[in-house]
């Protein structure tokens, strides 16, 4: 971001809860609210000047009963700076690195990956991309065809050609994140083999493939399930994240009514397939 004026709108959430506010941030990012800050009760979201429409922003917060808000201007932020303050690299298992080109001291792994982080889908939920990235390591992804839903940065697609995937397809619907991705994706020197493209799950039809990857809200994923499980090659993998521990049982629920069977280690006690950091959680199923 530049130092563009913006507007900054505080949304008090009664009763306040991490995964409303997360729902309500992705129904604002298509207004286009483009970076979030959360101070319970308050989520902070920040738009151009230019394109803030209280008429809009009513009519979201008209579903959210109990919510109230108020809006300011604000001038003269070095975007970036804050940006470069808050961005920590992700180290996964000693074997990936994804950092920023400001992060320092930061070691060299088997696959390194550079991004240019922006505030609307920068790394994401770092929890939750760590746990993608480990599950991606244990599959051999070398010469198969892999999907990145909802790529934001490209982290994930990255990794997978990295890792020697034949054809990597980065999907995202906002069209900023699939433009970050695609200069991502070059400026690691896998742009050849990672195809970038805006748009939602319908793209899927455009062929079969043997590793889907999901790292969106919940309710995204219960909607498109029987899109991703159609695309999906019989023996193709289904690494599903970006929600909550209490989320498993409707996720899983709606992938094994599709056909889907969990497959993949398991941490400590969990069923097989899970993964759980910080309340997160990650699920990787197989269509048999």
């Amino acid at each position: 971001m530049n130092s563009e004026e913006y507007i900054e709108v505080a949304i008090r959430l009664e009763p306040f809860s991490e995964e409303m506010a997360e729902i309500l941030m992705a129904e604002l990012s298509e207004l286009p609210y483009d970076s979030f800050v959360t101070e319970e009760p308050f989520l902070k979201a920040y738009i151009q000047k230019e394109d803030y429409r209280p008429g809009e922003l009513k009519a979201v917060l008209s579903g959210y009963p109990g919510t109230s808000f108020s809006a300011n201007m604000v001038q003269g932020k070095n975007w970036n700076r804050i940006w470069e303050e808050s961005f920590e690299p992700i180290v996964v298992d000693g074997t990936v690195t994804v950092k920023a080109p400001f992060n320092k001291n930061v070691p060299r792994t088997r696959y390194n990956i550079w991004i240019d982080p922006k505030m609307a889908f920068g790394t994401g939920y770092h929890h939750t991309t760590y746990m993608m990235m480990q599950r991606m390591l244990g599959l051999g992804l070398n010469g198969l065809s892999v999907v990145d839903m909802g790529c934001g940065t490209a982290i994930l697609a990255i990794l997978a050609a990295k890792m020697g995937a034949r054809k990597v397809f980065a999907i995202d619907i906002d069209a900023v994140a699939a433009r970050s991705a695609w200069g991502n994706c070059r400026w690691n020197r896998v742009g050849t083999r990672v195809e970038t493209a805006c748009g939602d799950a319908s793209l899927l039809q455009m062929g079969s493939y043997d590793v889907l990857l999901a790292n969106i809200h919940r309710n995204i994923i219960l909607e498109d399930l029987p899109t991703y499980v159609r695309s999906l090659r019989r023996g193709g993998h289904l690494l599903l994240s970006g929600f909550y521990e209490a989320d498993i049982p409707a996720i899983r629920s709606g992938a094994e009514s599709l056909g889907l069977a969990p497959t993949g280690p398991a941490v400590g006690s969990h069923a097989p397939g899970t993964s759980l950091r910080e309340g997160w959680a990650c699920l990787e199923f197989v269509k048999n």
